[in-house]
């Protein structure tokens, strides 16, 4: 019984995915039109698209882009968010700032980016080190805001610099909250990647999705937009593999699956 149930449990997502896909077959068919193609449909311009040289360079462009945005993003806002925790001084200065920046779209600052930095790969490379920085930024402050003072005393009494005191108390204390942060940004760093490419549409995953949809090849469409998917879920589930062995001395034990991983 522990067995099936365990069973299900890791299958969880895979058979949503399946339920998912067996609802877009059945309401494609009944709806009939050349806008919406059928599961199976897009199913099979995978392949062409996957085995298509051109094709897989703009992809790879993408993962590259998002792979220096989110490095960048994760290298710079960790720092900030350890500071703005641990001094008041610091946090005064930068909230303010972070507080305008939050509620805007990242997307929507795509324009004024492209008119300062054209529509190369710099632009849409900022756009994502934007989208990641702030979750990075705000779990990074809450979790060292979190760490108890007396660590930090002992830590104090026992000879360790301010530096020391951040690198070996606050950081480890603050890591579940980190990674949490990391996470999140991870998807934001797909989602900025795929908007900005679709306003400077240049290359890149965006870029396919949409010139598809302008020739009206649909089925190429929904093809892309499964690919993408599919890159979240994979690019999640290798980060939460990472995430739990770093911070599974933090967790609790889960009946439900909170990834692929």
């Amino acid at each position: 019984m522990m067995v099936m149930r365990a069973l299900i449990s890791r299958l969880a997502p895979l058979l949503a995915c399946l339920g998912l896909l067996g609802v877009w077959q059945v309401a494609a068919l009944m709806l009939n039109t050349d806008s919406f193609p059928t599961a199976l449909d897009a199913i099979r311009a995978i392949p062409s698209i996957l085995g298509d040289q051109e094709s897989l360079i703009n992809i790879l462009a993408s993962l590259r882009r998002m792979a220096i945005g989110f490095g960048l993003a994760v290298a710079l806002s960790i720092p900030l968010g350890l500071m703005m925790g641990r001094s008041r001084g610091v946090a005064s200065f930068f909230n303010p700032l972070l507080m305008v920046i939050y509620p805007v779209p990242k997307a929507a600052l795509m324009p004024i980016i492209m008119l300062w930095l054209g529509v190369g790969d710099i632009a849409k490379t900022l756009v994502i080190f934007l989208g990641v920085s702030l979750p990075v930024i705000y779990h990074s402050f809450q979790g060292a805001k979190a760490v108890e003072e007396k660590m930090l005393w002992s830590g104090a009494a026992m000879g360790l610099s301010a530096a020391q005191r951040i690198l070996r108390i606050v950081l480890p204390a603050a890591l579940p909250e980190i990674l949490t942060g990391c996470r999140t940004g991870l998807v934001l760093a797909l989602i900025t990647m795929v908007t900005s490419e679709m306003i400077a549409r240049q290359s890149g995953a965006g870029n396919i999705l949409f010139n598809s949809l302008d020739m009206g090849q649909y089925d190429t469409v929904y093809a892309m937009i499964i690919i993408i998917g599919a890159m979240g879920i994979g690019l999640d589930a290798a980060f939460e593999k990472i995430r739990s062995r770093l911070v599974k001395w933090s967790e609790a034990d889960l009946d439900i699956p909170l990834s692929f991983a």
